[in-house]
């Protein structure tokens, strides 16, 4: 927070009004004071400021030369901070009064521009302004992250790789089916963020510090210049006083959305730490993205994916303190809702950090094909494949599961892998194993026989890519 500057000499507004004999003290003064993190609210605070003193005027309660006035001093304020020179000052506690005070040193007329309006109705419009601002910056962010997994699928698309439950190896995949599932996940987050918008975008100011205004203001104004508007331009404005200096429904909505995505990001990071490594060996990460050891000299080390499997605990935790936080206040605003801002502010810095740099290390992701075809060989791969094929012969499923599993066994047994089974053996474990069922085993066909809508086969891995380089080349 910039701190250093110049400003005008003279009185200011504080918080504490004529009912109080002394200012606080010196520790409660720095306990109380919020600028430390709440300057970041600046720019939507003046945003606000404008449409507030315009509405003003429009109704009366400003002249047209004061309403100049304001609007001249804002424009400096704003160049001020900007370029880093505005001082930042601790004992006028947060943001709003820093900005009113150094506005009422600049002109009278901005003594005026508190009227009708309270530090509550204004920090609830303030943090939805710049919560606003910053899902816009994040949903362009995930729809670059989700173009870095679509072409990485895309690059390797002839590459397959075992899918794994419980960490065993399952049955063969293509690595672009894989990553698409995360493509899917994402998705999933951008409409989570998009629900939260929209609940956000509701303007609260006017509210006043609980009951609103005896004064004739202009809501609708005010919400149509500041963009709360539905898709068909119509002001959004909140309908009880009460509630819209409250709610923090929205910061919570907002926190619990990109918990979810951190958990996602996460496992995405586990995946790429998992393939990094030599018992697996299906990916390089580039030099750029990983780091070494201060004693080991032959360590590659996955470190920015660790960090962003570990980052997922804070943004989990930013929402269990949020949630704590909120439990328990009674109605309207108290104190306690300002350690909300931390809890928004270090959760978007984070997956917004997190997401960017998770697209930046995929485009720098080499994949290992050769050690991807040895795993992806492993002819118990298509197990279920040939108890498919005995379904096909018309034995029961769970038949037809006990038969392959006593298959699996005796090739454990022998030694001798599922591929290299002859037709007569498998006849020897039931007769209805034709000819044909060593045939099961061809990689190949097999992938060719997954063709199901969302199934991991070529023809609809392809049809997949393509509908997403489709859906992404316009964002």
């Amino acid at each position: 927070m910039q701190r250093k500057g110049t400003s005008a000499s003279g009185p200011a507004p504080v918080a504490r009004s004529g009912r109080f004999a002394t200012g606080p003290a010196k520790a409660v003064a720095q306990f109380t004071e919020s600028i430390s993190f709440d300057w970041r609210l600046w720019r939507q605070d003046i945003a606000g400021s404008r449409a507030h003193a315009r509405m003003l005027q429009r109704v009366g309660l400003l002249t047209r030369l004061e309403l100049r006035e304001i609007e001249r001093g804002l424009a400096e304020i704003e160049r001020e901070i900007e370029q880093g020179k505005f001082t930042w000052r601790p004992e006028l506690e947060d943001v709003h009064m820093n900005i009113e005070a150094a506005l009422t040193q600049r002109t009278p007329a901005g003594a005026k521009l508190h009227t009708a309006r309270s530090r509550n109705d204004q920090v609830a419009l303030d943090m939805r302004l710049w919560l606003r601002d910053h899902l816009d910056q994040l949903d362009a962010a995930l729809r670059r992250l989700q173009r870095a997994l679509v072409e990485l699928g895309a690059a390797n698309a002839d590459v397959v790789i075992p899918g794994y439950t419980h960490l065993q190896r399952a049955q063969p995949v293509f690595l672009a089916h894989h990553l698409l599932a995360y493509v899917e996940m994402v998705e999933r987050d951008r409409g989570r963020f998009a629900d939260c918008r929209q609940r956000a975008n509701v303007c609260p100011l006017g509210s006043g510090a609980l009951a609103g205004s005896t004064l004739p203001l202009d809501r609708e104004a005010v919400a149509r210049e500041l963009g709360f508007v539905d898709e068909r331009g119509r002001p959004r404005i909140s309908q009880n006083s009460m509630d819209a200096v409250s709610d923090r429904d929205f910061v919570v909505e907002y926190n619990a959305a990109a918990a979810l995505l951190a958990v996602h990001l996460s496992r995405l990071a586990e995946d790429l730490v998992l393939w990094s490594g030599a018992e697996f060996n299906f990916i390089q990460i580039g030099d750029a993205y990983t780091t070494g050891s201060s004693l080991m000299p032959q360590k590659k080390n996955p470190d920015v994916a660790e960090l962003a499997r570990g980052k997922s605990g804070r943004v989990i935790g930013n929402l269990m303190a949020l949630l704590a936080l909120l439990k328990g206040l009674p109605m309207t605003y108290n104190r306690d809702l300002q350690e909300d801002k931390e809890r928004m502010f270090d959760t978007a810095d984070t997956v917004l950090a997190t997401v960017n740099i998770m697209a930046d290390m995929l485009g720098q992701v080499t994949v290992r094909q050769g050690s991807c075809a040895g795993a992806a060989a492993d002819p118990q791969l298509l197990a279920t494949d040939l108890a498919d094929y005995l379904v096909r012969q018309g034995v029961p499923f769970r038949e037809a599961h006990h038969l392959v599993g006593t298959v699996v066994a005796l090739a454990e047994k022998m030694g001798k892998p599922l591929d290299q089974w002859t037709s007569e053996e498998f006849q020897q474990v039931d007769r209805r194993f034709g000819a044909d069922a060593p045939e099961v085993f061809d990689l190949r066909q097999a992938m060719e026989r997954r063709n199901l809508a969302g199934a991991p086969g070529r023809r609809e891995v392809q049809k997949q890519l393509a509908r997403w380089k489709k859906t992404l080349a316009g964002h």
